[in-house]
């Protein structure tokens, strides 16, 4: 704050004006102003219109002390609630209000001067305490800010490991947009470099998602660089809704290499743990199968994936399946991945070696040959129906295995 310049001249007024303004005439002021800035409460202006009167009279600027008090208001009227703009609203309109009933001003026929002195001592006053207001108002709502995103993430981490008692996590969800008795869903993200809170990315997605899914906002967080998104998902058209959205506001995987898993929705705290769990699991398998593959979805559903889920569920049992099964081609020249990526578009398009070359961009002849491959290696023919379900599911567990290349 500049320096407190020397007290101005006294400004004229009557001989017989008041040292001490009427109350009930500061009173209704004061609540005229109230309603010009919207109809909040004029107990906010406090001592601001007597002190300006008595500023005006003793010809001085307000005291070091009285505006620091300003600046208290503006920070008690920040955790009420009441808006910035009002505030200052409802002292300058007091100002203005006061203007007419100041001494000079009623005097200013025996003394023009006194008129413009007084004006400079009201202008004074009115700038000094609408900084100050506003000071106070950006400090308190700054604390505001972080005491809010410090809640939030101590919610979305006490969410997310369902280690917080339940009753305390049903009171606080509402806060948060969120009604846990309904049936919600995690989706988790992940890119190339990790999500931060309070990034433009994130905020991207926030826009994206506000105001148009499911039946409420859904919460956006990041937990370990991974950009979580829990939302309402009382059918399938929900859930379909956030993820379009989210590849709209995600862009282009090809340029940030995200890729996401989706859980399935389930009602409570502990279900949104459960889908938080699925979705990660899910991302980590559609990352696996989708290795080598660029055109393959970034976007890995849980619920398409519960074969792999009952194939993992006993990882000795899937890799003595998988082992059992395919080990033996690990013998065909080239290596096993143009043949596992033969075998997934075959049993993909239902046994049709013509769908499967057009998909893999081969000739049928090429597509039938490491066909026979497979058979005289394995003993297992995948053109016969029989034998095809055993084959699927030992592929099915090497891609969710990330096999052969794990050890």
């Amino acid at each position: 704050m500049p320096a407190t310049p020397p007290d101005l001249p006294v400004p004229g007024r009557p001989a017989d004006a008041p040292d001490a303004p009427d109350a009930d005439r500061l009173d209704a002021v004061a609540r005229a102003a109230a309603q010009d800035a919207g109809g909040i409460d004029p107990a906010l202006l406090g001592d601001f219109l007597d002190a300006v009167w008595r500023a005006v009279v003793e010809g001085r600027r307000l005291s070091a002390p009285r505006i620091a008090r300003y600046r208290d208001v503006g920070g008690k009227a920040a955790t009420s609630g009441v808006a910035l703009r009002a505030l200052l609203d409802l002292y300058l309109s007091a100002a203005w209000r006061l203007w007419r009933h100041l001494p000079p001003i009623a005097g200013a026929a025996g003394d023009p001067e006194g008129v413009v002195t007084a004006g400079e001592v009201v202008l004074r006053a009115s700038d000094d305490a609408v900084a100050a207001l506003t000071e106070g108002y950006q400090l308190a709502r700054r604390q505001l800010v972080r005491r809010e995103e410090s809640d939030r993430r101590e919610f979305v981490d006490d969410l997310l490991a369902g280690t917080a008692d339940v009753t305390g996590l049903l009171r606080r969800a509402p806060r948060f947009g969120l009604d846990l008795t309904g049936p919600h869903a995690v989706c988790v993200v992940r890119a190339g470099a990790p999500f931060r809170d309070g990034s433009a990315q994130v905020a991207t997605v926030e826009r994206r998602l506000h105001g148009g899914v499911a039946d409420a906002d859904p919460l956006v967080a990041t937990k370990d660089g991974a950009l979580v998104v829990v939302f309402a998902a009382p059918d399938r058209a929900a859930v379909d809704e956030v993820v379009l959205r989210l590849r709209d506001a995600l862009g282009s995987p090809h340029r940030t290499g995200w890729r996401a898993g989706v859980g399935r929705p389930a009602a409570g705290g502990s279900g949104v743990v459960a889908s938080f769990e699925q979705a990660r699991r899910a991302l980590d398998l559609g990352a696996r199968l989708g290795a080598g593959d660029p055109g393959r979805d970034p976007v890995a559903d849980a619920a398409d994936l519960l074969v792999h889920d009952v194939l993992l569920r006993d990882h000795a049992v899937a890799r003595d399946l998988v082992e059992s099964t395919l080990a033996p081609l690990r013998q065909v020249r080239g290596g096993v991945e143009p043949v596992l990526v033969t075998l997934e578009a075959y049993l993909d398009s239902g046994g049709n070696a013509t769908e499967a070359a057009r998909r893999l961009h081969l000739s049928v002849r090429a597509v039938t040959y490491r066909l026979a491959r497979v058979r005289d290696l394995t003993g297992i023919d995948a053109t016969r129906p029989e034998q095809r379900f055993g084959l699927q599911a030992a592929v099915l567990a090497a891609r969710a295995m990330g096999w052969p290349g794990e050890g």
